[in-house]
């Protein structure tokens, strides 16, 4: 009955917690097996919060009907992981860093209060780079976060810790981060689903950076319409979040479920060689982009003028870590990893003529984007430039022969939709030779996240990948 329960879908679980079939403690005590049984091979969840969990979960039993039963994303006991950068009330938050080892909050992210609110029950922390930075998960609290597919390799990063723990089961959805790419990375190398909705979709809550853009909270999931009810679950407007507005009149459940129509599907490997891509990853994903075919929709080559988007991305992501980050590297400078001491030291070395500069291209480039999707419904891209790679390397130091600058420039094909404000979800699309999964980005409209959903749940349709999940963790070797 355990293996059952962890094997449900989200929405299959929902529907039976609904039903009164199966309770909340049932899934924690599914779900608790299974963590014992697995994560000790990927390190996915190391902060447990069980007894905070069951006595949520008592108290969501008895108090029979619920105000938020009626809305859309109403969980009813469904058990949620919580990435360690956000906090929960008196369970251990790290942020991933050892200056906050010890660190237990006293009240939660209004994000947190709102998953709870909706009926989501939270009993784990999952594991993250320090402060979130970083394409590879691993820190100096809690260790590296394996690959399940091969746990010799990385899961992608920031929100690594928890792709792994959906894709092997110890999680059927997973709340999320993602500035440069930290929801599609993590998907596309764990071969799951993830979203970065558009700015404001879903509240930030207690974030210093309240005015920025760049960096948003999302869902993860083993296939779309599990990812469209964790969506629901988390938006909407929040006062304690200045960039929020109202949850759409549709939900994103009923977008995913609506009448078949035809797309009109662009789709890049590399915007015309401007972006590093791994060349077995361009064949894999040109190819596997004429499935929307089989669905009836319209597939052709076609993308909009990057301009410099590795210099604008790192000017104002450079600008978002000294507001977060220089008061902290003057007090613990020497506890801070260097990656993160580099990007704050490049915003604190900035002219305000460069940020003026910067902000004047991401104008342009929202233009551009605003102009393509007049013609085409979603862009399709690779949803990460190179499969998993050695998961004790800090970072990817080359792709197909191009040497890297730095730790973000292997993240180009997701950073450079950031700036556009363009919702984006991330899929499984197949493995390459050494059976590392390989995924593709659609990406949309700014604010139009159900048509994200919807090419996305019809692409998954046509290829059922994921019905592979979820899988026992597999030991391997990293490919030469």
């Amino acid at each position: 009955m355990s293996d059952d329960l962890i094997r449900l879908t989200a929405t299959e679980a929902v529907h039976r917690l609904r039903r009164r079939e199966v309770s909340p403690l049932e899934l924690l005590d599914a779900v608790e097996r299974r963590i014992a049984t697995v994560d000790g091979a990927v390190n996915a969840l190391p902060t447990l919060c069980f007894d905070r969990a069951r006595d949520h979960a008592k108290t969501l039993m008895r108090a029979g009907r619920h105000e938020a039963e009626g809305e859309p994303g109403w969980l009813a006991g469904l058990p949620v992981p919580i990435k360690d950068l956000v906090d929960v009330a008196g369970v251990r938050t790290t942020y991933g860093s050892p200056i906050f080892k010890d660190h237990v909050p006293a009240a939660s992210n209004p994000l947190v209060e709102r998953i709870e609110r909706k009926g989501g029950i939270v009993y784990a922390k999952s594991n993250t780079p320090e402060f979130g930075a970083g394409g590879n998960t691993f820190n100096e609290v809690f260790g590296r976060t394996r690959n399940p597919w091969n746990t010799a390799l990385t899961c992608g990063g920031s929100t690594g810790g928890g792709a792994v723990a959906v894709a092997t089961g110890m999680a059927w959805v997973a709340h999320g981060s993602d500035h440069g790419g930290s929801l599609r990375g993590p998907a596309t190398l764990c071969s799951v689903v993830g979203i970065r909705p558009s700015p404001g979709r879903v509240t930030r809550g207690t974030s210093n950076n309240l005015f920025s853009p760049l960096s948003v909270q999302g869902p993860m999931a083993r296939n779309v319409p599990d990812l469209a009810l964790i969506l629901d679950t988390m938006t909407g407007h929040c006062p304690h979040d200045p960039m929020t507005f109202d949850a759409p009149a549709t939900s994103f459940t009923a977008a995913v479920a609506a009448p078949h129509r035809r797309l009109r599907v662009a789709f890049t490997t590399d915007y015309g060689g401007r972006v590093p891509v791994e060349r077995e990853t361009k064949a894999i994903c040109a190819q596997a982009v004429r499935r929307f075919e089989d669905a009836g929709c319209l597939v052709d080559e076609a993308y909009p003028e990057l301009g410099p988007v590795e210099d604008i991305f790192l000017a104002l992501r450079s600008q978002h870590f000294v507001v977060d980050r220089e008061l902290q590297l003057q007090a613990h400078r020497d506890l801070i990893k260097p990656d993160i001491v580099w990007n704050t030291e490049q915003g604190l070395n900035a002219t305000p003529s460069r940020l003026a500069w910067a902000d004047r291209e991401r104008a342009a480039l929202y233009r551009r984007f605003a102009a393509f999707f007049r013609e085409w419904d979603v862009l399709v891209t690779p949803g990460a430039s190179t499969p998993a790679w050695d998961v004790m390397l800090r970072t990817r130091n080359e792709i197909d022969g191009v040497t890297l600058p730095n730790y973000m420039s292997g993240s180009v094909i997701t950073s450079a939709i950031t700036l556009t404000s363009c919702p984006a979800v991330s899929l499984p699309c197949g493995f390459d030779r050494h059976g590392r999964p390989i995924g593709l980005q659609i990406v949309a409209p700014a604010r139009q996240e159900a048509t994200a959903l919807f090419a996305a749940a019809m692409y998954e349709r046509v290829t059922g990948l994921d019905k592979l999940l979820p899988i026992d963790p597999r030991p391997g070797t990293v490919p030469e």
